[in-house]
């Protein structure tokens, strides 16, 4: 998947003030990327990320999905690519409380109209390649914030999407869980080839980038 964000701004308004969240951002994003963004808090980050993923609209500017304008796509057609071909990973796991991890991992897949068999296959094929073959029935109260954040992963890339976009997602975990976090990200980006985009403070993450971008006040710059 090619993407690219042509003069994106998102702008907040609160009573009579303004926030410029993200302000003219252009970027492009090749196949089999990783690029990460980096930035303090407030700078525009997750905003920057849930333009790109689809999850919400930019106040002006565009981006553009393999050369097709994704502002202009209805509402079903940007669910469809953000299921199957957009994976995201949340800096607060979004996790179903009252599922456990393999039920969380097989929705998605549901969501994509696969069979009950295809569903607990990739489920639990996915939750053993990130360590949890013993904790498939335990729901996120049950689990430490490494393992939810593991949870997270794998339910991110059940449909096998060509990008996967992470919000902080070493942000809440120890040194030890936050090295393997990296290490799954990378692994993905290598071996399953998908483009991987991270906002993150943690210097593990960019050092594995192929690209590092900072942003402040809402601009991105190349680093």
């Amino acid at each position: 998947m090619f993407i690219k964000a042509v003069n994106l701004t998102k702008i907040y308004r609160k009573g009579s003030s303004k926030i410029v969240a993200v302000n003219r951002v252009n970027l492009e994003v090749k196949n089999g990327e990783f690029i990460v963004i980096v930035g303090p808090s407030g700078s525009g980050k997750t905003t920057l990320l849930n333009l790109i993923g689809l999850n919400d609209y930019p106040t002006s500017g565009k981006i553009f999905i393999d050369g097709v304008d994704a502002t202009m796509l209805s509402k079903r057609e940007r669910r469809k690519i953000r299921l199957l071909r957009i994976g995201f990973i949340f800096q607060t796991f979004n996790l179903f409380p009252t599922l456990n991890a393999l039920e969380n991992v097989e929705l998605p897949l549901a969501l994509a109209g696969k069979s009950q068999m295809e569903q607990r296959e990739r489920a639990i094929k996915l939750l053993k390649s990130v360590g949890l073959a013993d904790r498939i029935f335990h729901r996120p109260r049950e689990l430490s914030m490494g393992e939810m954040q593991r949870v997270a992963i794998a339910r991110a890339m059940a449909n096998n999407p060509e990008v996967l976009i992470a919000d902080e997602p070493t942000g809440e975990l120890d040194s030890e869980t936050s090295r393997e976090v990296v290490g799954l990200l990378s692994e993905i980006n290598r071996k399953q080839k998908a483009t991987v985009i991270v906002a993150t403070h943690d210097e593990r993450i960019v050092r594995v980038a192929s690209s590092v971008y900072r942003i402040v006040d809402g601009k991105l710059s190349l680093e």
